[in-house]
């Protein structure tokens, strides 16, 4: 993997991309000796059914980065730029469709048996590309609540997430479900897109792999227009043509009419189909846009905060791509040691944690929701192409 190391050790690798790709980060990078072995041995004590959400993994299932880095490239981490293209449609419809097309791109290929990193609480990621600044922070521990903010004041665009992962044991399975809600604001059009994830599925046995799941669906409030999205994997056994399929339709809430079919596959290409006249087209197409991706490099490293993700476990990262596991054990055991003392002096002194840079609210329900402090996100030190 390649790797950026600064004078004060803020590491950063590459995005991950296409497996096909030839810039992208081999498995073989990342897996361990007898990975399924160490898999099942760390999750025989493990009931079905168990929360996994903040299971403490071993560094050699980690690979070299933070959660809130791996939201942070599914948006910032582009070779085509789709979100000009969502800001520049000529009508509601194409923008629409444009936003479909930037969804699905935030849709990354995982690898089989590695994680990132749990974020500590009050960690962030900051990066720039072009006017596009984007920000995230930890703003809940349990359960792990990440926030996103990201804006474009040139295109007058604004992003917000909040996401919370549920990961449970099957038995013969992992799935995370990924709660919470994405906004993606049109401002310039008084429009408003709210999205939900896919879920991610581990499948251990009978054949290991690892995929997106689940239905995501995309409305925007202004103009009843929605999207219905389903992500389908291969069958249980781990066989059949259909991986990574993704199919939905394009539907006028208004009319209750479809207007559109969504066909393909979200790793290679997508396309759309006119039900009115048969007329079809590709409106995604991953090659262009998740391949050749560039680790973001440092312009200004003594204004990097001392909480960027890259900062904070750059001796664990640095330690993951040397395959030094004793010193890997070693620096993931300083940061959560940290972590902890951190919390004790805080309940000591009777202070409640106050996340800086967005307000955390619950509905009565439970979910979680996260409003952005400031308007726009100001530029970061940390760039990407």
């Amino acid at each position: 993997m390649e790797m950026q190391e600064i004078a004060n050790n803020i590491v950063l690798t590459k995005p991950f991309s296409l497996r096909n790709d030839s810039d992208s980060d081999s498995e073989e990078n990342y897996s361990a000796p007898n990975l399924l072995q160490r898999i099942l041995s760390l999750l025989k004590n493990v009931r079905p059914g168990s929360d996994l959400t903040l299971f403490q993994l071993p560094p050699l299932f980690n690979f070299p980065k933070s959660q809130l880095q791996c939201y942070g490239e599914s948006v910032y981490s582009t070779s085509s730029d789709l979100l000009s293209k969502c800001n520049t449609g000529q009508c509601k419809i194409e923008r629409l469709i444009s936003v479909v097309a930037w969804s699905i791109s935030t849709t990354r290929p995982p690898l089989f048996g590695v994680a990132p990193y749990n974020p500590i609480l009050g960690e962030t990621h900051h990066v720039s590309k072009g006017n596009l600044n984007v920000l995230l922070e930890q703003v809940l521990h349990h359960p792990s609540v990440s926030a996103l903010h990201a804006t474009d004041e040139t295109e007058n665009i604004e992003i917000i997430w909040c996401q919370y992962p549920a990961a449970k044991f099957n038995g013969t399975s992992v799935e995370a479900q990924v709660h919470g809600k994405r906004k993606l604001r049109l401002l310039n059009h008084g429009e408003t897109y709210e999205m939900n994830s896919p879920n991610l599925f581990i499948r251990i046995l009978p054949v290991t792999g690892v995929d997106w799941i689940g239905n995501v669906n995309i409305r925007c409030i202004e103009t009843g227009l929605v999207a219905e999205l389903s992500y389908i994997s291969q069958s249980f056994f781990g066989f059949g043509g259909n991986r990574r399929l993704i199919k939905g339709k394009i539907i006028d809430s208004l009319t209750s009419k479809v207007l559109f079919r969504v066909n393909g596959h979200w790793d290679s290409t997508v396309t759309l189909k006119d039900t009115s006249n048969g007329e079809e087209r590709v409106i995604y197409d991953a090659k262009e846009v998740i391949s050749r991706l560039q680790a973001p490099t440092v312009k200004d490293a003594e204004s990097v905060w001392p909480t960027e993700s890259a900062l904070i476990w750059s001796s664990l990262s640095q330690a993951i791509l040397s395959k030094d596991w004793e010193k890997a054990r070693e620096a993931k055991k300083i940061v959560e040691q940290k972590q902890r003392e951190v919390s004790r002096e805080r309940e000591s002194k009777g202070e409640t944690w106050v996340p800086k840079h967005f307000i955390l609210s619950q509905s009565k329900e439970g979910s979680w929701d996260c409003l952005p402090i400031q308007k726009w996100v100001p530029p970061s030190p940390i760039v990407t192409l």
